[in-house]
């Protein structure tokens, strides 16, 4: 297993939005650390140091947060969980981290890779995607960053379905309803493919 990223953290005192404009404008990032117990812990992090780290990492790779809070110093395993933007810029405007325990399941969504050309298609099928994303259930240090889905083999009238899909090692869909992911149909066919596409 390669060695996780580290992203280092400041306790942060004071909130609000004038006090996070003076952080921004001195290059840190507002941030908030939920522990897995719950407890949360206002942070500030480097900006250029954020998006290099989450370059890498996105969504669903496990990384270190060295956390140096009023000189108590803690380093957790963590995500990132959830990322705000500004509106009109390319740039971070908050960041949640959730800390994780390396030992239980996290339900993520994640998302398809297609690779490969539908046999099908030559015969002038059209294909129909349904779904771009999927949740999955697994361990944190081997959540995938993506599915990647062989669509080679599909024939006209053929498909997947979420059951279908072959999942890295250690990794499991998490769904109720066995809902269609892709299906080559012929134009004008009955698009049946579509049913319980709204499972999860």
């Amino acid at each position: 297993m390669s060695e996780r990223l580290t992203l280092a953290a400041q306790g942060r005192e004071k909130t609000g939005k004038n006090a996070n404009r003076r952080l921004r404008a001195s290059g840190l990032t507002p941030a908030v650390f939920y522990a897995p117990g719950g407890a949360s812990v206002p942070l500030t992090v480097s900006e250029a140091a954020l998006n290099k780290l989450y370059a890498s990492v996105g969504r669903t790779t496990v990384f270190d947060l060295e956390i140096d809070d009023k000189g108590q110093k803690s380093t957790q395993p963590c995500l990132v969980w959830d990322a705000e933007y500004f509106p009109t810029k390319n740039r971070f405007q908050h960041v949640d981290f959730y800390g994780v325990d390396m030992d239980k399941e996290l339900k993520l969504r994640v998302p398809l890779e297609f690779i490969g050309t539908a046999k099908g298609t030559k015969l002038g099928g059209k294909l129909e995607i349904y779904r771009e994303q999927i949740y999955i259930l697994s361990k944190p240090a081997t959540l995938p960053k993506k599915i990647l889905v062989d669509i080679s083999g599909l024939d006209v009238g053929q498909g997947l379905r979420v059951q279908d899909l072959a999942m890295p090692e250690g990794v499991r869909a998490s769904f109720d309803v066995n809902y269609a992911i892709i299906t080559v149909n012929m134009p004008g066919a009955d698009k049946g493919g579509e049913n319980g596409a709204n499972g999860a």
